[in-house]
């Protein structure tokens, strides 16, 4: 076994981490996992997760697609996501395979847009993940479109929501797991509860108070919460660009912008402008001009929300578990 590998935090080659975990999970009163999370818009933190929580999160996932299966994993192994189909699959009685297999038996497996996009322009692969009983997607949002390009190849698409503090996706196509509870604040802050949240982070008080308080768990996302209880996530609280005294929701004008046929995928983000305060700056791949952009975007919200300029690329800077590096994005657009 690798020197490196471990559970506090959890890191090591697949093999090692699903040995430890198998260990962890039949262990009498084991310490919580250390979870690192990803860092994408700035210093990672070590999420403190209990066994009942981990197991809680699987429990529930189970229940929400039809009973327990065959599990692939396909994320590393060291994210909350890779964590939870390890421990998924063990419970389940097998260990996670590594690649896609068609199987006899109920079988799942978990990936982020980025690989979704890439299995379906594999005829072969596209055919392999028809095959599972449920592909869930997380780890950044999903465009419509390519749910639409997954459908139609008779893939089975769940989008989750949720994070190392909630033990993994706590959101299934937009209705919480059982025994998850979520409200907004008066800000419109999302706040969850329930079974699967966190102890805390590691060596961090301070922010385990501002972030866990009175059993729910402070989220840094924006949302509303339909009549019929489902999530509709807004963006990110940090996520606000205020420009010339308007306040542009940078995720939403993100989700429009990828709806536009010339637009594989595409980020918002606001940089310091002399004039505006902040401008609305969006990055994409694909072929849209700043023009075509404005009219986009205006078609469906105020034209106040419109970036004022388009920076193309080849391709947006991703971590490890496939999200977007707003640190690297930021950096690109010299914020």
């Amino acid at each position: 076994m690798s020197e490196r590998a471990g559970l506090r935090p959890v890191v090591g080659a697949t093999a090692e981490v699903v040995g430890l975990l198998g260990d962890w999970l039949v262990a009498e009163a084991p310490a919580p996992l250390l979870i690192e999370t990803s860092g994408s818009t700035g210093r990672p933190k070590r999420v403190a997760l209990s066994r009942d929580a981990v197991v809680a999160s699987a429990t529930a996932t189970h229940e929400r697609l039809g009973g327990p299966g065959l599990w692939t994993l396909l994320l590393p192994s060291s994210y909350v996501a890779g964590v939870q189909v390890v421990v998924r699959a063990l419970l389940a009685g097998a260990a996670p395979d590594e690649s896609l297999t068609r199987h006899e038996t109920r079988s799942y497996v978990s990936v982020v847009p980025t690989q979704l996009v890439r299995m379906l322009a594999d005829p072969d692969e596209a055919a392999l993940l028809a095959s599972y009983d449920a592909v869930l997607v997380g780890g950044a949002s999903l465009d419509p479109a390519l749910r639409a390009r997954a459908e139609a190849a008779d893939v089975r698409v769940v989008t989750t929501y949720g994070s190392s503090e909630t033990a993994g996706g706590c959101v299934y196509d937009g209705y919480p797991l059982d025994g998850v509870r979520l409200r907004t604040d008066a800000a419109g802050r999302l706040l969850v509860g329930g079974p699967t949240l966190f102890d805390g982070y590691d060596a961090d008080p301070a922010l385990t108070a501002e972030t866990l308080v009175d059993g729910w768990f402070r989220t840094s996302d924006l949302a509303e919460i339909e009549p019929d209880g489902r999530l509709r996530v807004l963006g990110r609280v940090d996520d606000v660009v205020n420009t010339g005294g308007v306040k542009v929701p940078a995720a939403a004008v993100a989700r429009r912008l990828r709806e536009h046929p010339d637009v594989e995928t595409a980020e918002v983000l606001g940089v310091p402008d002399p004039e505006w305060g902040e401008r609305v700056v969006a990055v994409v791949v694909g072929r849209l001009d700043l023009g075509a952009a404005r009219d986009w975007v205006a078609a469906e919200h105020p034209r106040t929300w419109a970036p004022r300029e388009v920076r193309r690329v080849d391709a947006l800077p991703l971590l490890a578990n496939g999200k977007t590096d707003r640190q690297r994005l930021r950096e690109l657009v010299g914020a």
